[in-house]
């Protein structure tokens, strides 16, 4: 057996249409794992379903921002050894423009989805003893940047969450573990008109490039470490949430 084999696992990967989730759900599959992928966006899903080496992976498109659907995929998905949260967005706002809409839109995909999908999967009784889960949380709960303070706060309540539920499933061997990136090449940072206003996201992109000395990390670095948190080689990791990429305050 290799390092971090993950032949006879099965995974989730959610946020799997691009960027980290799609390059996890490809190095899953080479690790061995099974993978089930879901996103939104059924064409981009289909390019990420199509890339991955093997012949047993299960493709699920789904919308995590409607509940009736997350129900649909809680009740489609396989019992799993794994789920790995991908899905989410940015979306700087300066806290003086801050609107309702703008809690809800980032609280919903970044914190309400991947808690919701976890206790749907959980009551229906599809996560295995000894799995692994992992959300993708970020260092702007440690080191905020300006327009930041709903991803943030977003982030930091998905960290506590992680860490309830490491408590709560300890006694069936699950884990629970965040994992912070900073900044990644990924079409969050290549095509910031997606992410609201264009303008607040470049200006904000270019003072937080100043504080990473190791530069931009790319989907592989992260995906690295989730292949690792999913492995039994991490079985006495749980409960954490580990930083990466070297940010400087």
């Amino acid at each position: 057996m290799s390092f971090c084999d993950l032949k006879g696992k099965t995974i989730l990967v959610t946020g799997a249409s691009s960027g980290i989730g799609r390059q996890a759900a490809m190095q899953i599959a080479q690790h061995g794992g099974k993978v089930v992928i879901s996103g939104r966006n059924p064409v981009r899903l289909k390019e990420t379903f199509e890339s991955l080496s093997g012949d047993v992976h299960q493709m699920i498109s789904a919308d995590l921002l409607i509940e009736d659907e997350i129900d649909l995929l809680a009740e489609a998905i396989p019992a799993l050894n794994g789920i790995v949260h991908c899905a989410g967005i940015v979306g700087p706002t300066p806290v003086k423009f801050i609107r309702q809409e703008d809690v809800e839109r980032l609280f919903k995909i970044n914190y309400e989805a991947p808690v919701l999908l976890s206790g749907k999967i959980l009551s229906r009784k599809k996560l295995l003893d000894d799995a692994s889960v992992i959300f993708l949380s970020s260092v702007a709960t440690k080191y905020p940047y300006f327009g930041g303070a709903l991803y943030g706060s977003a982030k930091a309540a998905l960290e506590a969450y992680s860490q309830s539920l490491a408590l709560e499933l300890v006694g069936r061997g699950i884990r629970s573990n965040c994992l912070s990136p900073g900044l990644v090449n990924t079409p969050i940072l290549t095509d910031p008109a997606k992410e609201g206003n264009p303008e607040i996201v470049e200006d904000s992109i270019k003072k937080y490039l100043q504080k990473y000395p190791h530069g931009i990390g790319e989907p592989r670095d992260v995906a690295n470490a989730i292949i690792f948190l999913l492995s039994d080689e991490s079985r006495w990791i749980s409960g954490s949430n580990i930083p990466m990429g070297g940010v400087l305050q």
